[in-house]
C-alpha cells in the first residue's frame, strides 16, 4: 500500500486537532503552519473529512475545526477510506468483475489477504494512540540540563 500525499496530510491535520483537543476550534492557517500544509488544499482536505463525520467546522471569528468524536474513537482507517475509499492493493479484490480470471486467481486471494490484513491494522490503530505514540516518542528525544 502506498500513502498518497492526500492521506498523509489528512493524517497529520487530524493528528494536529487531536493534540489540541479540549483547547476549542483550532484555524486552519494555524493548523497548515504546524504541519506545513499548503493552506488551501488543507481546507479542501478539511472539507472531505467533515463530509466523512470526521470533523466539524465552526464559523465565525472565533471559529475553526474540530474533531468530531474523541481522539481514541477515530481510527485511521476511517480518515484513509475517507480520502482514498479504499486501500485495496488491487481492483479485483473488492470487484470480482474486474477481471475475467478473480474466480481461479491465485494472485486474488494473496490481494486479498494483504487488503485485510493492512485493513485491520489501520482500523485499530485510532487518532489517540498515534498521539500517544507521538507524546513518547518526544519524551525519549528531550534533553534536560
Amino acid at each position: 500500500m502506498k500513502v498518497s500525499m492526500k492521506s498523509d496530510y489528512s493524517l497529520r491535520a487530524v493528528l494536529d486537532l487531536a493534540s489540541h483537543s479540549g483547547e476549542g476550534p483550532v484555524q486552519s492557517a494555524d493548523i497548515a503552519a504546524r504541519q506545513g500544509i499548503p493552506e488551501p488544499y488543507l481546507e479542501q482536505l478539511l472539507t472531505i473529512l467533515r463530509k466523512a463525520g470526521l470533523v466539524k467546522s465552526v464559523r465565525g471569528p472565533q471559529g475553526g475545526h474540530l474533531l468530531a468524536r474523541p481522539p481514541e474513537q477515530i481510527s485511521v482507517g476511517e480518515v484513509i477510506v475517507a480520502m482514498e475509499g479504499s486501500v485495496a492493493p488491487m481492483r479485483c479484490v473488492e470487484a470480482t468483475d474486474a477481471c475475467s480470471l478473480s474466480s481461479t486467481c491465485a494472485q486474488r486471494e494473496l490481494w486479498k489477504e494483504v487488503n485485510e490484513a493492512t485493513q485491520k491494522i489501520l482500523d485499530s490503530t485510532t487518532i489517540g494512540s498515534l498521539l500517544d505514540r507521538e507524546a513518547s516518542r518526544l519524551r525519549k528525544t528531550m534533553y534536560y540540563i
